[in-house]
């Protein structure tokens, strides 16, 4: 999903402290820079030893700030100034140590100091913690993470894997890409906070035997950015995935699926209690009547084959089923055509009884990293011009946030 722009005019306060995660800040440095982001880092003496302020210099394009008595300010007051032109601050890797510091309220070095001195009501504090797995898990940082959050910062988890000391666990730092997509997310509009949306994507997949099946071109794409954007707004969503290989959006509980009928069997169950439902998912409209056991052969000779008969059943619709409960959820479709747009999408808007229909030409937009939209409801149709994915989903976010405030099922 495009980046490009997302942080522009932004400036991000970015704190290294000890670990050998500090590697990885270097790729994080670049991304956000990419975005858009100006970026102005800071180095504990601990950090130093892992990656160098010159590295650090030639990504961010600024001085690097590694003491509490650097007299380049002109009022010697780095940790006031840094703050003050600082939309957020993001402490990566935020080490067990430093954790402790911010949550006692220590300030004898610049990291804690500066994080101490921020305007807290319009700088937040991101912590992208790194350590071992037993001093993640230590009654003390579970202690000090739950204090730092009290005290407003938001602790950005961690991921589960090995470890540079050879172990196994929790502790690691999330990757600079799961990082980026935290520091772009904070800036996201909260439009869909106390919300719970309920999305499908992706296509299906209807065996025919063990080896061949009916399928679509649909990759998941936009599905998968309306799920990111609707975790950004602040909503709780889950996101029923057809056969797609696209990595989970942040904060995003996610149930792969591959047959419509298991598609309507994982939604079904958990519309009721969401106050939106999305159907991105290019679902199958037929499946084969029987599916072989094995794999259908043709035993015959070259050229003499016979092609097999195949018996077509019709699929469950997913949407209309959602959109006939006793309280459904606001329902979102989306048309992908070949011809006609805006005819057929109508249609399917009425006959499927939902109201809001999102359509698109499927061929021109499968696989895509952008689309063009135009959303149809009962007033009639609005284009939304051609933009990477993500940044139309976000749009669609928004006109979903505006219109739950006036639905009624």
């Amino acid at each position: 999903m495009s980046e490009s722009n997302s942080l522009a005019g932004r400036h991000v306060l970015l704190g290294l402290s000890g670990g050998i995660a500090c590697y990885k800040i270097a790729e994080l440095t670049r991304l956000l820079v990419k975005a858009g982001a100006t970026v102005q880092v800071l180095m504990t003496e601990a950090a130093q030893a892992f990656i160098t302020p010159v590295t650090m210099q030639a990504l961010s394009n600024r001085p690097v700030f590694t003491s509490q008595w650097d007299a380049r300010p002109d009022n010697n007051m780095a940790h006031i100034n840094l703050t003050r032109e600082a939309d957020v601050m993001l402490i990566a890797p935020a080490s067990a140590d430093m954790i402790a510091k911010l949550a006692q309220g220590r300030a004898d070095e610049l990291m804690s100091l500066t994080a101490l001195a921020r305007p807290a009501q319009r700088c937040a504090l991101l912590l992208a913690p790194a350590m071992n797995r037993e001093m993640w898990a230590h009654p003390a940082t579970q202690r000090n993470l739950a204090q730092v959050e009290a005290d407003g910062a938001k602790v950005l988890g961690v991921g589960s894997g090995d470890q540079a000391c050879g172990e196994v666990g929790d502790g690691r730092m999330l990757e600079p890409q799961q990082l980026l997509e935290h520091v772009v997310a904070h800036f996201q509009p909260k439009v869909l906070v106390g919300r719970k949306v309920l999305i499908t994507a992706g296509p299906t997949y209807e065996a025919i035997d063990p080896v061949r099946g009916i399928t679509n071109r649909s990759s998941g794409k936009m599905g998968f950015a309306v799920a990111r954007a609707a975790a950004e707004a602040g909503a709780e969503v889950t996101l029923v995935a057809g056969p797609v290989h696209l990595p989970t959006p942040l904060g995003v509980r996610r149930i792969d699926v591959q047959s419509a009928r298991e598609m309507l069997d994982a939604v079904l169950p958990l519309a009721a209690s969401h106050h939106a439902f999305v159907a991105t998912a290019a679902v199958a409209d037929w499946r084969p009547a029987q599916t072989h056991e094995h794999k259908i052969k043709k035993n015959a000779k070259a050229g003499e084959a016979v092609a097999p008969g195949l018996e077509l059943a019709e699929n469950p619709d997913i949407l209309a089923t959602v959109a006939a409960l006793p309280h459904p959820p606001m329902c979102v479709g989306f048309a992908a055509e070949s011809q006609d747009l805006i005819k057929h999408a109508r249609e399917k808007r009425q006959r499927k009884n939902v109201p809001l229909i999102v359509a698109n030409v499927g061929p021109a937009t499968f696989g895509q990293d952008d689309n063009a939209l135009t959303l149809v409801d009962a007033r009639g149709e609005r284009e939304l011009s051609r933009a990477d994915k993500l940044t139309l989903a976000r749009e669609l976010v928004r006109e979903i946030a505006q219109r739950l405030t006036t639905y009624n099922a």
